[in-house]
Parts: C-alpha cells; structure tokens; sequence
C-alpha cells in the first residue's frame, strides 16, 4: 500500500472518530515534509540543516459551529484524544452560519498532473556544490568586497486531504532553490545585492554561477548612489518588483476583503480597473509551477481563470465560506494549513507579457524611476493609497543614467492600475509574477537636488 493511501486511511479513521464523537461532519488534512538547507560564506560552511516533520489538522462541524485541532503526534490514543477535544470546542464556540463542507456534487472527479513533484533527492555535498559556484562567482565580479554569503535548499511535502463528504486526495510537491548575496564598495560606500534562481525540478533552476555572476553585477551597480529632487515622473518596475502590485490587487479582490468591504476594488466587479491590454490569470495546473495543485484546498475542482481580461475585473478570489457570505459560487480558490480553516488563495498568478520591450518602456522618458527595490509596506488596502520606500537607477533621456536610493513612490493603486503599461519580458520566477511595468504621473519624493 502507497505512503499517500496509508495517509487518507489514517484521515479517514480521524474523520470517523471524531463523527462517532458527535460531530455532524468532519475534514482532515495532513502534511509531511522533509527539507535540506545550506548556508555558506566565503567558501565555508555555516548551517546545515535537515528536518522532517509531520503534522495534521481535523476540523469538525457541528451545526454551525466549527473547530480546529492540529498535532504532530500520529498514535492512535493522541488521535483518539484529538478528536474528543475538537468535538468538545466545536460545542461551544459561535456560531458561524457561512461555515461548511462542500456538498457532494460540488467536489472535483478528475486530478491533473500538474508535474509538481521531482524524485530528484540533492544530498549536502550537492548543495555545497550549487552554493560555492555561485558564491565564487559572485566574489569574482569586478568591484565586489565582501559576500553575505550563499544559500541552497531542496524540500518535498506529501499533503492528503480527507472529509466526511467523500473527499479523500493525496498529492506530492517538491521545491529548490538557490541564492547568493554579496558587497561592494568599502567603508561607509559599501552597497548590497542578491540574486536567485527556485524551481520545482533541480534541473530547471538556471545556472549556479550566472546566478552568482548578476548578483556581484547588481551590488558593483548600485555603488555611488545620488538623490534627486522630489517629482512627479513615470516609474518602470523591474521584473524583481513588479510582482508585488499583483500583491496588491490579490489582496484587494479577496473574498474576505470584499465580505468585510475593506478593498478599494469592492464596488469595481465588471468594471475597467486596467488599461484594456492588461491581462492577468490565476493558473492552478501549470506545468512545474511554484504553487500548481490538482484541487483546492476544499477539494474542488480548479482552473486557469482570467481574472483581468481586457482591462475588465473578471473575478473575486473565493472559498466555500466567502463565496456563501457573498451569495455567490466558490472560484475553487481556498488553500488552507493543518492548524485554521480554508482560506481564499491565488495559485500562479500572473500579468501576461505586454507588446513592448522594456528598452521601448524606458525610450521616451526625459526623467524617470527604474526601481529594482522596494521597501516597508505602506499601503492601505481600504482606500488603495500608495507609499513605499525604494531604490533603483535614475532614467535621463530615455536611458538608465545613475543608481539612486533613500526615494518614496506615492500614488494610488486605481489610478496606477489604469496608467500601467507592461513590457514583453514576463519570466516565471516567483509564484506571482508580471513583466516590467511602467507607470505615468507617479509621485517621487526624494531631497532637494
């Protein structure tokens, strides 16, 4: 019998405990991962660490109140005790009349492979292997003093979902990664960059020393920044940081911001919110994606959606319970951990690539931010007000002229989504991820030139 069939037999066995206990209905979700990481720096060692671990969650329902219960501990008499003790809660906290299960013909039938898990196991010396072409790589850039060092990683977890509707699937996922960080300049001059390659298969993460190589090349870069007078002026977000505003967006078209009414975009479904170029999807069953899964975490059946198409807000992200608060169908969008309940999730989300590339983006400004860090988190999401701190390069006559730093961007989210334009050059880096984009009529504020 298969690890991931004694996993649901195991969930299955809690989900009836725990129902022969008194409660009305039941779901359960287990976890084992296991993960290996290295740290070095200047060719040394520092951290090596392996850990295994397992956990699993049990929700139960009665009427409609719920409750959750998570341990570690896998033997049948803490099993027994956990469902008493879930059962026992779930008569005395409030009632909540948006809680459930899915119904019984609501629940996915077919499972994609979404080609998430990679047999491949690395061992130490393999990592040490990755972590020193990159850190010497980086060290042999032009200008680079010091390093912070350089960090590899491989995990893999084996994730069963159960419930007393009659959901019971197990899948496995896997991940690497791959990082290094180091300094130039010297004394009070001295500037830092980092650069990194994640995948789910070894064999897709991009070359260890090329890694290594932009990262040394970043911080030689930024060495010698200015300020600049505060302005009003286009600011373009390299692929590094561009992500972040889909960050945003996610976060605005929640099912629980819009059921609470505390999102900007709250009123905005079926309205014009992007330039009509702009698409953006959410897509659970891409191939080798860094959050690809077969089901939702409610076992509902996902898929690719548009949730941007031509400008147009298409869709709110939504679970089983934001969807009932809001009168409407679950978008098959709830992922959730052993220890709280289902929450509503974007899978690979993503701004499709734009028309032009980002030297074109970059051509015509007489004065503009190219921005490759940002800082803090000032963002409001009630109002869609925009204030972080950054740093970058300086754009003169359509060319990257200086690096600068110590900036704030200013603006607010509606209109710099209707003023954004994206560039050609979209990579799947992150778990959201969008092309270079530029945006009009920003506010920089920086120090008097």
């Amino acid at each position: 019998m298969s690890q991931h069939q004694n996993n649901l037999d195991l969930l299955n066995d809690l989900i009836a405990k725990a129902r022969q206990k008194g409660a009305d209905a039941a779901d359960a979700v287990l976890v084992q991962g296991v993960s290996l990481s290295l740290s070095q720096r200047l060719g040394q060692p520092e951290n090596l660490e392996r850990a295994e671990g397992q956990d699993l969650g049990l929700r139960v329902f009665i009427g409609k109140r719920q409750a959750i219960v998570s341990s570690a501990d896998f033997k049948a008499d803490a099993l027994d005790e956990l469902a008493q003790r879930c059962v026992d809660m779930a008569r005395v906290v409030p009632e909540d009349p948006f809680c459930g299960l899915a119904d019984t013909d609501q629940l996915a039938t077919e499972f994609p492979d979404v080609d998430g898990y990679d047999p491949y196991e690395p061992d130490e010396q393999t990592l040490i292997s990755w972590a020193t072409a990159a850190e010497d790589a980086a060290r042999a850039v032009e200008g680079v003093t010091n390093s912070e060092g350089a960090e590899a990683s491989w995990s893999r977890n084996d994730v069963a979902i159960a419930a007393s509707n009659g959901l019971a699937h197990a899948y496995s996922s896997s991940g690497c990664s791959l990082s290094a960080s180091v300094l130039a300049g010297t004394g009070t001059q001295m500037e830092r960059d980092y650069d990194y390659t994640s995948a789910v298969y070894a064999e897709d993460l991009e070359d260890f020393a090329l890694v290594g190589r932009r990262a040394g090349e970043k911080a030689v870069k930024r060495l010698n920044p200015r300020r600049v007078a505060s302005q009003q002026v286009p600011v373009v977000y390299s692929t590094r940081v561009s992500q972040s505003l889909l960050g945003h967006l996610n976060g605005a078209i929640n099912g629980n911001s819009i059921a609470r009414g505390t999102s900007f975009l709250k009123d905005k479904m079926g309205q014009t919110i992007f330039n009509p170029d702009i698409s953006i999807v959410d897509d659970p069953h891409r191939k080798r994606g860094l959050r690809s899964k077969p089901i939702d975490g409610e076992g509902l059946a996902n898929k690719k959606r548009e949730i941007i198409k031509d400008g147009v807000l298409q869709s709110w992200i939504l679970d089983l319970r934001s969807a009932r608060q809001l009168g409407l169908e679950s978008t098959a969008h709830a992922a959730r951990g052993v220890g709280s309940p289902p929450s509503p999730s974007v899978t690979n989300f993503y701004m499709e690539a734009g028309k032009h590339s980002l030297e074109e983006l970059i051509g015509d400004i007489k004065q503009g931010f190219y921005v490759t860090e940002l800082i803090g988190m000032g963002v409001n999401g009630v109002t869609g007000d925009y204030s972080r701190g950054a740093a970058g390069f300086w754009i003169e006559n359509g060319e990257i002229a200086f690096p600068v730093s110590e900036l704030t961007i200013a603006g607010n989210l509606k209109d710099m989504f209707l003023n954004l334009t994206p560039a050609d050059d979209l990579e799947f880096r992150y778990g959201t991820n969008a092309p270079s984009l530029r945006i009009e009529g920003l506010t920089v504020a920086g120090s008097s030139a």
